[in-house]
């Protein structure tokens, strides 16, 4: 009775001690979890398509007679489709970078609707940028511009009843500028949307005996478009960095 009575007694105490033990041990708080923010730093590559709108000015200013003097204006529009390359650096939220590419073209329109007895069609068949970027990194959302040299092959054609169809080629340097939104969908692959203004400026088409080879007045043509794509790249090297 009396090794009962002692063990019971022993038992009661290591109880009552036990938390005041647990109080004076060490012990060890959680890990505090750094946030993860995504890192647009890196090399990549991919593709757009998407459409446009092309807007043209004709001038003739080379009539004999004041009647003769004139301008006009037509538009165009056809899809676009191309590949761009390009390397963003990230500082903070700040991203600045280099962007190239090179696309084909659909847009084309003609004067054909506006009853002048002959008919001027432009098409932009090709062309390619190289363009400066900027813009503010939310994470994996990113709010850009852009905007350097462009370069597009414009075919125009004349046609005047009872003279040869003239077509030729106009290699045009340009300027563009945009800007759009772009989207980390996964660490690697990125997704946007796209706004670009090109001005392509002025070709101009001559002949002998004062008329074109179309039998036309010569005459001269300013070229602007407009165009919306949406794109994805695949971006190289290290997704996400630590926020602390």
């Amino acid at each position: 009775m009396k090794r009962i009575l002692l063990t019971t007694v022993f038992l009661g105490a290591l109880g009552l001690a036990s938390p005041a033990l647990g109080a004076d041990l060490p012990y060890a708080k959680a890990p505090v979890v750094a946030p993860q923010v995504y890192d647009w730093t890196g090399f990549y590559v991919g593709g757009f398509g998407g459409g446009g709108f092309g807007n043209h000015d004709l001038l003739n200013s080379n009539g004999p007679t004041a009647s003769e003097v004139f301008t006009f204006n037509y538009t165009s529009t056809g899809a676009i489709a191309g590949g761009e390359f390009g390397y963003n650096w990230q500082s903070g939220n700040y991203l600045i970078g280099f962007e190239a590419d090179g696309f084909w073209s659909g847009i084309k329109g003609s004067d054909a609707t506006q009853a002048l007895g002959f008919v001027d069609q432009s098409d932009l068949r090709w062309g390619a940028t190289l363009r400066a970027r900027g813009g503010i990194a939310v994470d994996r959302l990113l709010l850009f511009f852009t905007g350097g040299v462009a370069f597009g092959d414009i075919v125009h054609t004349s046609t005047n009843p009872g003279f040869p169809v003239d077509q030729f080629s106009n290699h045009r340097p340009g300027l563009t500028a945009g800007g759009g939104v772009a989207y980390a969908i996964t660490n690697n692959v990125l997704g946007k949307l796209e706004y670009r203004f090109y001005d392509l400026g002025k070709y101009s088409r001559t002949g002998p005996n004062g008329l074109t080879p179309s039998g036309l007045l010569p005459f001269s043509v300013n070229n602007t478009y407009s165009v919306v794509t949406v794109g994805f790249d695949f971006k190289f090297g290290g997704p996400v960095v630590a926020k602390y």
